[in-house]
C-alpha cells in the first residue's frame, strides 16, 4: 500500500514501513492542493507537526484511511474531520515526554540563576557574580495544568529536585496508583497556591485561551509560567500586559501561538526565557517518534 510523507521522518522507521511491504513516497513540505493530489491512491499519511491535515484536504481524499502524527499534539490534523469520513488518527504520545520534561526543568534552572545572560556577559569580559546571584527551585510548589504522559515525568523530576506537586486535569478519568504525592486540585486552587505554573495540555477548543488576564491576575506575584505545551493554550497578549506589570515574576516559553511568532512584545522583556519548540527536539525523541510511529501504521494496515 502506498504509505506518503510530508514531513521529516527518521530512516529507520520508513525503512521499518518499506520492509513490511508497503511504498513509501517521501515529499516533504505539501500543503493544500499538492497535498491532496499527492494522496491520490494513498492509504496512509505520515506527518509531523508541519503537514497541515485540514478538513478540506480530508475530505478531497479518495483512498486514504490512516493519519499517523509523529509525536504528540494533534492541533495540525483536523480529527473531526477523519471521524467523518472514517479516517483513522493516532499520534505517538510516549515519544517526546522524556524530553520535554527535561526541557522544563532544563529552562526552569536556567532562569532561576539567570544562566542565560550570565554565560553571554562572561563571554563579553563581565564577572557579575553577585548581580546573578538566583534562586533555588527546591522546597517550591510545581503546579501541573495536565496530568497526562509528560506532566508526569515533569512531575517526578520536580520531586527529584525536592519540589512538591500539585496537579489539576479535568479529563483524567482516574488518577494514577503510582502518584499518591501529588496533591489533585481544582484550577482556582492551582493558580493561587503554584510557586511554578507548567502547562501540559493539549490544544483544542476547550484549551485554547484558558490561561487569560483573570487566570494570570489570581497567580502569585513571584510565580514563573511555564509553556511548553501549546502556544494557543496561553493568552499572549494578556501575559504580555501582566509580565510587564509585574502581575507574576516571569515566563518560560518554548511554544507560540504563531511559529515562528514574527516580532512578538513577549521577546523584549527582561523577565522571559523562549526556545524555538525544541520540546521534542533531541535525537532520542525523534528516535522513539519515528518507532512508534511506524509500528502503529505497519500493524493499523495490517487490518485493512
Amino acid at each position: 500500500m502506498k504509505v506518503l510523507v510530508t514531513d521529516k521522518a527518521d530512516a529507520k522507521a520508513l525503512d521499518r514501513i518499506r520492509r513490511a511491504g508497503h511504498e513509501v513516497v517521501e515529499k516533504v513540505g505539501l500543503q493544500g492542493s499538492e497535498l491532496v493530489e499527492a494522496l491520490n491512491g494513498a492509504y496512509a499519511l505520515l506527518v509531523r507537526g508541519g503537514t497541515k491535515v485540514t478538513g478540506e484536504v480530508l475530505r478531497a481524499t479518495t483512498t486514504l484511511k490512516l493519519v499517523v502524527r509523529a509525536g504528540t499534539g494533534l492541533d495540525n490534523v483536523d480529527a473531526a474531520a477523519a471521524r467523518a469520513k472514517g479516517i483513522v488518527v493516532h499520534n505517538t504520545p510516549n515519544a517526546n515526554a522524556v524530553s520535554v520534561a527535561e526541557l522544563v526543568f532544563g529552562l526552569l534552572l536556567s532562569f532561576e540563576r539567570h544562566l542565560v545572560d550570565a554565560v553571554r556577559e562572561l563571554r563579553e569580559g563581565r564577572w557579575e557574580k553577585v548581580r546573578f546571584a538566583g534562586h533555588e527551585i527546591a522546597g517550591r510548589r510545581m503546579g501541573l495544568i495536565g496530568f497526562g504522559r509528560i506532566a508526569r515525568e515533569v512531575a517526578a523530576r520536580a520531586r527529584a529536585f525536592q519540589m512538591e506537586v500539585w496537579a489539576y486535569d479535568p479529563v483524567l478519568p482516574s488518577w494514577p496508583e503510582d502518584f499518591p504525592w501529588v496533591k489533585k486540585v481544582e484550577l482556582s486552587e492551582l493558580l493561587v497556591a503554584s510557586d511554578v505554573l507548567s502547562l501540559h495540555v493539549p490544544l483544542d477548543d476547550k484549551t485554547r485561551g484558558m490561561i487569560g488576564a483573570d487566570e494570570l491576575s489570581k497567580m502569585k506575584l513571584d510565580a514563573v509560567l511555564v509553556n511548553c505545551a501549546r502556544g494557543g493554550v496561553v493568552d499572549e497578549a494578556a501575559l504580555f500586559e501582566a509580565l510587564k506589570a509585574k502581575q507574576l515574576r516571569g515566563a518560560i516559553l518554548d511554544v507560540f501561538a504563531t511559529e515562528p511568532p514574527g516580532d512578538t512584545p513577549l521577546l523584549d522583556l527582561p523577565n522571559v526565557i523562549a526556545t524555538p519548540h525544541l520540546g521534542a527536539s533531541t535525537a532520542e525523541a525523534q528516535r522513539r517518534a519515528g518507532d512508534e510511529a511506524a509500528a502503529i501504521l505497519v500493524e493499523a494496515l495490517a487490518k485493512l
